[in-house]
Parts: C-alpha cells; structure tokens; sequence
C-alpha cells in the first residue's frame, strides 16, 4: 500500500538540509518549522512544505523594548511573611526573587499601587505606616504590632521572559541577549507591535504560517533567587496586571482592584482556588482585551496572505480557547502540547478554528536527547496515551519540536516516529469528521465548567504532582473512552440546572478547591437542584472530597445521596456500624486489585444501604448508595490506568442505571478497547500496552469473537 503524506510538522535549523529532506520523505512531513533558539536557513524554505515560522509579538524585540522600559510588562507579587519583633520591621520583599527577571516599579507611586498586610489580622496597613527604601528593595513598617506576620503586595517589572529564560537556561545559551517583554496594552507598545509585525511579513515572504507564540501575557512563570522556578501556574493572569491594565479595569467594570484581588494570599488565584467575582471579572476583562487586539494582528497576517496559528502555550493567557471571546480572533489553527489523552482532547475540541495541531513529546532539547538515554520510552508513552484520544476526536496535524539535529542521532527514534506518522494519518484520514459511538453523555461540575474544558487539575500542563494524579486520571480515563463529555459550573446549575441529556456526574478534588467546589456547597438552589436531580434517576459520582463544605451537620453536602461522609473528628462519639463490603460488584468485576492513588481518609458509610466495595484501614475508598431512582458512586481517588479506566467505565454506566449497555463496542481485556464509528460501519479494536494481548471484543448487537493483538496494535474492522 502506498505511504500517506502530509499533516506532519517537522522542526528543522540551519546547515541541516540534507537530513531534513530525508526525514521529510521518511515522516511523510509536509510542514516545517522553527523553534525557540533556531532558525531555518534559505535552502531548508524552499523545499515542497509550508513553512512554519515562530512569531514573538511581545518579546524578542530588545532595541525597542530598551528604549520603553517604562512599558515592560508587570506582576503583582507577594513577600515572604515575615514576622514583627517589635513596633519597627524592616522587609526584604525581593527575598527569594530572581533579580535578572524582575525588578520593583517605582516608576508608579508604591504608596498608591503597594499594599502592606497585617496577615495575622488580614487588614490593610495604612500607607502612613509604612515607607520604601529604593536602594535596599526594602519597606519599612513602622507602628507594627510584634509578632503579627506582615507581607507587601508590590508591582515589577519582568524583564526577561520566562519562557525565553528556562530555554537559555535548558541549553546553555551563555551570552544570549534576555529577551524583554513589553505590554502592548501601553500605547508605544501597541503600536509597535503592529508596524513591526507589518514590516516582518514583508521580510518573510516565504513564511506560509504565522506561529504566534502566542499573544501578549505569558502564564505566571516567577523564578527564584537560584534561577529555578518558583511559581508556575499554567493558567495564572499575573503577568496581565499592570498599572494601566488597572486603570483600564476601574473604567470598564466600574470598581478599582485591590492588590489582594490578584495576589490572593501568595497563592495568585491558580486554577485550584474557587474564584472571586473580582477575579473572574480580571479575567473577562483580559480575555476580552486580548481577543480585540490579537484580532488585529491576525488581520494583518491574512491581509498578506498567510495564516494565523496560536501557540497554546507561553502567552496566551486571555485567549481562553473555550470563552467567549475566543471566535472573535480569526485565527486559521491552534496548536498545542501533547502530554496525554486529556491534554490532546483539550486541543483537539476547540471550537472556531480550521485545524489543529498536537505537538508530541518528546521534545528534541538535550534533556531527553542525550548518550544513555532511549527517547523511544517517553514517544511510546506519548502516543499510546494520546491515542485513545484521537480515536475519539483527532487533531488535524501532529508535530515535534526542537533541535532536529539532536533527534537525527538517535536511528531507533526516528524509525519509530515514522511509524508514529503513518498511523496517525491513517487514523485521521479513517474518522475525522465521524462521530464515534458514545454509550453515556458525562458532566465534569466544577467552578470552572466549560471555560476550562479538559483543563482541570493541571498545574503546570499536565505535569505529575503527588496531590493531583489521583483527579488527573479522571479526564485521562475520559479522554479515550467512549462517553461524551462536557463540562459545566456551579453557576450553570444555580442558573439553568441539570442539562437534560446528562446520564452522570462527576464531582471530584479536594475540599476547598474550585474542582470539589469549597462554598458553592452551601448554596441551597445548587444542593437541592443536584439531590432532586439524582432521586429522579440522575447518575452521581464523587471521587476524593466531593461537595465538601462543613456545613449543618454534613460534609459532604450530598452525603445522604452518595451513602458515605468523611469524619472530621467532630462525629467520633457517633458509632458506625457498616463496615461489610459486599461480596460481589458490578462495578469492581474487572478488578483484580484496587490503585486509589493518594486515596482519602476516615470516609465511613452513613447506613446499610451503602454498598460497600472496598473497606480497608478502617475506611471506605469504594461505594455505592440508591437515592430514590438516582445511584450515587463515591471513589477515593482515581489515578490513569488501564485498570482505573474500567473502574470508571463500570461505575458510570452503573450510576446511570445502564448496565445492561455496558458491553456494547466493548473488549474484555482492560488493556484493549473498541472504538465504534457507526455511520460508516467502521470500528478500531485497540491493544493500549506494549505486549501482545487476547481480549474477547463485543459489537454493538452483543456478538463477540476471540482477537489477539499485536504489541500497540490497532486493528480496523468494517460491520
């Protein structure tokens, strides 16, 4: 069978052709780019591709930005705590900062734009209180009260982007000129940013895509005084903050912000607070300002002919690829990074764009890339997680990133990802645009909902910590499981209630986040919505603290439906009786073991009406409860897995009371999968591991055969 060309993105460098060329024809690429750090010289643009070219809009201009420090973009950041020992404090506020990247702005009055918190008392300090000393970065706080704790909210300058920052760092690039940021809100700058994008597509004429990387403000990325990463919140709009970002918001919404409102207590609203009405006005208001003004920029790009693409990454807080702003754009593409099946889906889903793209790691730099290490390990990973994804929804194009001389080392590497290519083409050209079976329609309900669809309980773009993979493996289950998936908040049920197409809900995180829900629970239109919503036959899960709020006697709000809550040690007079897990379960029938990840403690069933599943350490981890003709499942923690995987399907269709349809499109082994395109008669039977396995595989209509697969094999059938 001949080779399929096309939807590949290759990176390229200077004094690399000839083994661009070759890798081209191999990975059957049909675009090239470049990366941060490299360039492509005049023979590599002129090969039969698109070429890709990086666009900086708000970095990487340094003579301008030289002569405008004044509009260098800004931060809001916080203090160390520091305690008073008597009525005088002296407060090293850049203690702990990375002084290349940031410097105080006393360009603006401190007085007027600073804040000094008494953090023992949470009041304000008044201005008379306190003064700054420029020449040490310190504030001096006079009439302290000793031994309270006292911080100072203050505005920098950045003057290194971040991005630019941990590359120079990541490669050594020694005397490479910092790039400084600039804030296109400020007048010099907004302007700038237009003729000089006008001028650069004139010296480009053989640049097909524009690859703004991305916009204007970059996600909080603050660097400590070790040139390490100190903060890093992949969705943070500290960066967007500036004084005239602050007279702009008092004019539009009609109140002034505080510095509070956007240090949030050191914790700088990440994803994981539940978020104030100030803050998602911030957001708005950014989200909105940013779509006007990239707007015009991508105008320009097609006015010249050439495509617009949108980096989702580095800057691009404000384009909010699910918000509401997000069409009035215009751009052709969005491309994004690839960290897994959940990550894939986020790109994969935006609306309003002609294509997409999922850059796959690993990334070509030298801390995969190097004597010793086999980068076939983290490719394979990558793709077998992404894979279950793209059955469900492809992205238009793939693509890798990176110094493409440092891959070209590396034979068994690049045979793989020619192997990579041939069957993502396949893959795309077989379903793109064909809805795949889905046997349930799931809710995610969190504070966020649909704004930040596939986005929960990431931090740093789906990077692993210790308190979230046990709530990142819920999406990653999802992303290539055949459901359909949505998204909604709290307010939306407050507001609109439970759509009707619903089957089952999932409400998962830890107390007090935005994802668990913190005081929304407390709500009495949100609680009582949910509870009728389940007696009449809704379908509930609860994994980790759902509806956790300590409020009236419960706290889990929804524990009389979900038959289980958490002691806090306020109950331990109260005996608790049921302890017998029951002896079989629909919903643990596929498993032979029980991974609950960083798991929950002292959840204790409520009655003998729970099912218990799973009893251990004196603790319930799974159950399940009836509450009039609703079921509710609760799950102490749910990290990705082949076995987690089916955990989560069974309970769905469980919770949903549609059991009897859970074997439809479906394979016995756990580490198998179907997935079934109906409209064109087509299914892919699917070996999601890297060792030969058996399954017997089900159709639609119940019938079932015996296959064996392959390692990693995908295997399309016509029915």
């Amino acid at each position: 069978m001949e080779k399929r060309k096309g939807r590949v993105t290759l990176p390229s460098e200077e004094n690399f052709l000839k083994e661009t060329k070759e890798l081209m024809e191999r990975w059957g690429a049909d675009a090239i780019r470049d990366s941060d750090g490299t360039k492509l010289d005049d023979e590599i643009k002129q090969l039969d591709a698109k070429i890709y070219t990086t666009y900086f809009v708000a970095r990487g201009q340094n003579e301008f930005a030289k002569n405008h420090m004044e509009e260098c973009q800004q931060l809001y950041l916080m203090s160390l705590f520091n305690t008073a020992l008597t009525e005088k404090l002296e407060i090293d506020f850049m203690k702990g900062y990375f002084e290349e990247q940031l410097q105080p702005d006393y360009f603006h009055d401190p007085k007027k734009y600073w804040e000094v918190i008494d953090r023992t008392t949470g009041s304000v300090v008044d201005a008379e209180d306190w003064k700054v000393c420029e020449k040490t970065n310190r504030v001096i706080v006079i009439n302290a009260i000793p031994w309270h704790e006292y911080t100072v909210s203050f505005l920098v300058y950045a003057i290194w982007d971040p991005t630019q920052m941990y590359n120079h760092i990541t490669n050594d690039w020694g005397n490479k000129p910092h790039d400084i940021p600039f804030d296109v809100r400020q007048a010099n700058s907004n302007q700038h940013m237009k003729t000089y994008l006008k001028q650069w597509l004139k010296d480009n004429p053989d640049t097909d895509v524009v690859r703004f990387t991305t916009f204007f403000y970059h996600f909080t990325l603050v660097f400590n005084n070790l040139g390490k990463e100190k903060f890093v919140d992949w969705f943070g709009y500290g960066a967007s903050v500036s004084v005239a970002a602050l007279d702009a918001f008092e004019q539009e919404k009609g109140y002034s912000l505080r510095p509070e409102d956007i240090v949030d207590q050191g914790y700088y609203n990440t994803s994981f607070r539940v978020p104030t009405p100030a803050f998602l006005d911030y957001m708005d208001f950014v989200q909105k300002f940013v779509a006007e003004e990239a707007k015009k920029l991508v105008d320009i790009v097609h006015e010249s002919g050439k495509e617009a693409m949108m980096f989702l990454g580095d800057n691009w807080i404000g384009t909010e690829p699910y918000g509401k702003y997000f069409n009035r754009i215009g751009l052709d593409a969005v491309v994004g990074s690839v960290g897994g099946g959940a990550t894939l889906r986020m790109i994969a889903d935006i609306p309003h764009v002609r294509y997409t793209e999922g850059r796959f790691l690993p990334y070509f730099f030298p801390d995969t890339f190097y004597e010793g290490n086999n980068p076939v390990l983290e490719a394979n990973e990558n793709w077998l997680t992404a894979r279950r994804a793209i059955l469900r929804n492809p992205v238009d194009r793939i693509g890798y990133g990176g110094y493409l001389s440092l891959a070209y080392k590396f034979p068994e590497f690049v045979s793989y990802i020619e192997k990579v290519t041939e069957e993502f083409r396949e893959i795309h050209d077989t379903i793109k645009g064909i809805e795949p079976y889905s046997g349930l329609k799931v809710a995610i309900l969190n504070s966020w909902g649909k704004l930040r669809t596939w986005q929960t309980h990431m931090v740093a773009h789906a990077l692993w910590y210790k308190q979230i993979y046990s709530y990142l493996g819920i999406l990653e289950s999802l992303s290539g499981s055949a459901v359909d998936v949505s998204f909604i908040s709290f307010d939306d049920v407050i507001n609109d209630g439970v759509p009707e197409d619903i089957d089952v809900i999932i409400n998962a995180g830890d107390a007090g986040t935005a994802f668990s829900g913190g005081n929304h629970w407390s709500n009495e239109k949100l609680v009582t919505t949910i509870r009728a919503w389940i007696h009449n036959g809704g379908g509930f899960i609860g994994i980790g603290e759902p509806t956790a709020c300590n409020h009236e006697g419960h706290y889990f709000q929804l524990a009389t439906a979900l038959g289980v809550d958490k002691e806090l040690g306020f109950s331990l007079s109260t005996d608790k009786y049921f302890v017998t897990p029951v002896g079989e379960h629909f919903i643990s029938a596929d498993s032979t073991e029980f991974d609950f990840g960083e798991g929950m403690k002292n959840i204790y069933a409520l009655s003998a009406d729970t099912e218990i599943i799973e009893y251990s350490n004196g603790e319930v981890h799974l159950s399940s409860h009836p509450f009039g003709d609703g079921r509710a499942v609760y799950i102490a923690g749910l990290p990705y897995s082949e076995e987690n995987t089916r955990l989560l399907m069974r309970a769905l269709y469980y919770a949903a009371h549609k059991e009897e349809a859970f074997h439809k499109w479906h394979a016995s082994n756990i580490y198998c999968e179907v997935h079934a395109y109906p409209s064109v008669g087509k299914m892919a039977i699917v070996n999601n591991s890297m060792k030969e396995q058996t399954s017997v595989v089900f159709d639609g209509d119940g019938n079932s055969k015996e296959v064996t697969l392959a390692p990693s094999e995908i295997r399309w059938e016509d029915f």
